[in-house]
């Protein structure tokens, strides 16, 4: 009996096999022998149980340790030349293959890939994704996507994937992704994910930081403009495309790496798992059971403001969602969801993984084609976040301006007072946030109740009318049966509040990367505008004070910190940002300033205690000169009402008053501008000033009610884009950037 050892050195992140002299013990005397082994297999560290006991003494142990503590057994060569590779398997998906000892009789799922056994065994026969933007389309039912996984993480197994390395996903939202994913947690290995629109430096930074061995991207024109960003010291085992023909690969990237396209790789995978299942595979294997502590996805935050952290959630965090989000979804077999946003987002992701637990029919989507989709398709739920919403909410906006005079004024007369009715509604069923934080009398809480209820009978009939006349268009035109799903930034009031009012219940959610994403999220039937609900089953979520750092009664604003299964493990190689992150007790601090609804059992808020309402970051507050201090999303929301503004960023920290970086909607500003001209009967064209003061109008007349008022301005010709750096991936504004590059412009504004 021998044994090979690895070792790390040289290239960073790298482990480098080397092959050393078998060693055995004989009477005290050493018998020496050599083996070259290709294979990469699952390092057994020091102190790893039966291992260690049968083929170390522990004389022998201590002496290695003492002449290099990063040594690791990677396989144990038995007389007989018999090689034994180790490998890990999720316990459910594979428990073929483990030893009976490990091999547990209940269904419970351990990792993610384990609720694909259950789905194709319960749903084996419907159709789990459909796919038909790619070429080609695609449509997969449970048991062929169980498949499918099963193929790519023994392909993954095959061609040298030992558990635990990182394999860098880099590509975006398709049947495909979804099956690389699974199959490389399916293997025991880590993905580490983001999306094509991101620059070729973030990519390369992602992958070269997070110490990935291989590389998995979308097509071939992404591998043609990464491959040359990597360079001799990069540790690159292998490539596969998931969509496109290796022929398209630049011949100079092609020629020096290990290139499989999707079919091959996954052909590779089929063929060995059939080999296995005949036992002719010529090796043996001893399998491992993946823990649910062990770390199944690293997630690089978005960096709104700063450098991306690589954030690590185990198996044991996604589980947590997988098995609560039905409370807030209640998807049934069927159920049809169109998918959107893209993957690694955390949010889309979970949501995901959660779905495909309830047997429904995912279909693909994008941006360009979503509408057209919407109706078509007529689903059942939309998981996007506020911004698609908020796209919707202007088409449909955009769409009654467009009507007849007549048609228009209707309309909006009765979305108008549908949202009176609602607000009545709310308020006599107990669910206005309005009302929650004052005190009550039983007899004001009585009087209330009545007068809404008789207010609400009296608008009822032209609510009814409304539904007939203008909202079941609409539903029509949108599709969307039985929920949107808002997550992942901000949902406007406005937008709640029209979509509430035309009868598309929006579910909102709350949560980060570090959390899995989801801490909180409204339930249908107690859907309390301005709150993002109540904490999910196991969730801990409580104020604190910034200052003192003590604990907040209900009703107090402070900053919110949560605890419970879903918090990450740590960011990787970041041990001093996870200590920062998350305190000795287990809390997150989520950098959010918000408060928790008291606890009341009369009045119109009696039923909205213990959600959570957020009001902000505490890393964007604006602190003016007076000392003051300035939630500026409150007043970007408020603008962003009007159709003339596109993106607006508010700044003023330090200063005296408020100011504004505007992207005006230029096709609603042009149309403005021309119309008010003509108004007055000059015939030039919109100068700057008559553009400007159009804006200051709709600042005026939008925010108006906000605590602080935007003084001076400017408008931007180039919107923020993930392309010139101004957005995240997930759409939203990195403001350390945008205050950077527009420096000088700020400092204008303020003189």
């Amino acid at each position: 009996m021998f044994v090979i050892f690895s070792t790390s050195f040289g290239f960073r992140g790298s482990a480098m096999s080397i092959s050393l002299p078998a060693y055995g013990f004989v009477n005290g005397g050493a018998r020496f022998s050599t083996v070259k082994h290709e294979r990469i297999c699952r390092p057994f560290a020091f102190g790893e149980g039966k291992i260690r006991d049968k083929f170390f003494p522990s004389s022998y142990r201590r002496s290695i340790l003492r002449t290099n503590r990063n040594f690791r057994i990677y396989c144990v060569i038995e007389a007989g030349q018999k090689v034994f590779e180790f490998r890990k398997c999720a316990p459910l998906l594979e428990s073929t293959f483990l030893e009976q000892n490990e091999v547990s009789d209940s269904t419970e799922w351990k990792a993610v890939p384990d609720i694909w056994r259950t789905s194709a065994e319960q749903h084996g026969d419907r159709i789990a994704v459909a796919d038909y933007y790619h070429d080609p389309p695609s449509q997969m039912t449970y048991k062929q996507l169980e498949q499918a996984i099963l193929d790519f993480a023994e392909g993954l197994r095959v061609i040298g994937i030992c558990p635990d390395q990182k394999i860098a996903l880099f590509a975006d939202n398709s049947c495909h992704w979804l099956v690389a994913d699974q199959g490389i947690m399916a293997s025991g290995a880590i993905n580490v994910v983001r999306g094509s629109r991101s620059s070729m430096e973030e990519l390369l930074q992602i992958y070269n930081h997070s110490d990935s061995v291989a590389l998995i991207v979308d097509n071939p024109s992404l591998l043609n403009n990464l491959a040359p960003k990597f360079n001799s010291y990069t540790n690159l085992k292998f490539v596969v495309v998931l969509w496109g023909e290796k022929s398209m690969v630049d011949s100079n990237v092609g020629n020096t790496i290990a290139l499989y396209s999707y079919d091959e790789f996954s052909h590779m995978g089929h063929e060995s798992r059939k080999r296995l299942l005949a036992n002719t595979s010529g090796h043996c294997f001893r399998y491992e059971a993946i823990k649910s502590d062990d770390v199944a996805t690293l997630v690089y935050t978005s960096g709104t403001t700063g450098t991306p952290k690589g954030v690590m959630l185990t198996h044991k965090n996604l589980l947590h969602q997988i098995m609560h989000l039905g409370e807030i979804v209640p998807a049934i077999p069927g159920d049809r969801f169109l998918s959107l946003l893209p993957p690694w987002h955390m949010y889309e992701r979970a949501a995901e993984y959660f779905t495909f637990t309830r047997g429904v029919e995912q279909v693909y989507t994008n941006v360009k084609n979503l509408k057209e989709d919407l109706k078509r398709y007529q689903t059942n739920y939309l998981v996007s976040v506020p911004l698609v919403y908020d796209i919707l909410y202007s088409g449909i906006q955009k769409q009654l301006s467009s009507s007849s005079n007549a048609k228009k004024l209707v309309a909006l007369t009765l979305i108008n007072i549908s949202m009176f009715y609602m607000e009545f509604k709310r308020i006599y069923e107990g669910k206005s946030l309005a009302r929650t934080r004052h005190k009550q009398s039983l007899s004001f809480a009585i009087s209330e109740w009545i007068f809404t209820r008789i207010l609400a009978a009296l608008l009822w009939p032209f609510h009814l009318l409304g539904k007939k006349l203008v909202y079941s268009k609409i539903h029509s035109a949108l599709g969307i049966n039985k929920s949107g799903i808002s997550g992942g930034g901000s949902l406007p009031s406005h937008v709640d509040r029209f979509f509430e009012a035309i009868g598309i219940t929006l579910l909102n959610g709350y949560g980060l990367t570090e959390s899995s994403p989801v801490i909180c999220a409204r339930p249908k039937e107690c859907n309390v505008l301005g709150t993002v609900g109540r904490a999910l089953p196991a969730t801990e979520v409580e104020v604190f004070d910034s200052e003192t750092g003590n604990k907040l009664p209900a009703g107090s604003k402070g900053i919110v910190k949560v605890r419970g299964p879903q918090i990450m493990k740590g960011y990787y190689k970041n041990l001093l940002a996870t200590n920062k992150a998350i305190d000795k007790d287990g809390w997150l601090d989520t950098g959010d300033i918000g408060w928790i609804v008291p606890q009341s059992s009369i009045g119109a808020g009696r039923n909205c205690g213990g959600m959570l309402v957020l009001e902000g970051r505490a890393k964007d507050t604006i602190v003016l000169s007076s000392g003051e201090n300035v939630e500026p999303e409150e007043i970007e929301e408020a603008a962003m009402q009007s159709n003339v503004i596109h993106q607006i960023v508010v700044v003023g920290q330090d200063q005296r008053r408020l100011g504004a970086l505007i992207v005006p909607n230029k096709e609603e500003l042009d149309l403005a501008a021309k119309s008010l001209m003509k108004s007055k009967d000059i015939a030039s064209e919109p100068t700057i000033v008559v553009l400007n003061d159009l804006i200051r109008q709709e600042l005026n007349k939008y925010t108006s009610s906000c605590s602080f008022q935007i003084g001076p301005f400017l408008l931007l010709e180039e919107p923020f884009t993930i392309e010139n750096g101004l957005l995240t991936p997930t759409l939203k504004i990195r403001r350390d950037i945008v205050f950077t590059r527009f420096h000088d412009q700020i400092v204008s504004l303020f003189k």
